[in-house]
């Protein structure tokens, strides 16, 4: 991936995180920007979040953000000037949860037999 298009992404995800952040309010929910990976041709982005709260809230919230997306990108592209602005996709990115998941496991492990 190209140069531009990293500075590109790291602006979206950074303005992105700001409208949700101002502009939406999720109940029970805190949402978080984890990433935005625009295309090489900048037709799309897709915009990776990451949601604490009820498991079985995720999937509305992410559908909730997609369904809302002119709201987004309207103030994103106020403040961010492209030739061609890339139309947003949000995904829900789970990485922190698994992460933590294994890292629990791997405190519940028995230590070595040769250290006990």
């Amino acid at each position: 991936m190209s140069l531009r298009i990293e500075r590109v992404g790291e602006l979206i995800k950074r303005e992105v995180s700001m409208i949700l952040e101002r502009d939406f309010a999720f109940k029970d929910c805190i949402v978080t920007v984890h990433d935005a990976e625009p295309t090489v041709d900048l037709k799309e982005c897709f915009v990776y979040v990451g949601i604490l709260g009820p498991k079985h809230r995720h999937a509305d919230i992410v559908e909730q953000l997609n369904k809302n997306r002119g709201a987004i990108q309207r103030p994103l592209y106020k403040r961010v000037t492209l030739r061609s602005s890339p139309h947003l996709v949000f995904r829900l990115d789970d990485s922190v949860e698994r992460g933590v998941r294994i890292l629990n496991a791997i405190d519940n492990l028995p230590p070595p037999a040769g250290e006990a």
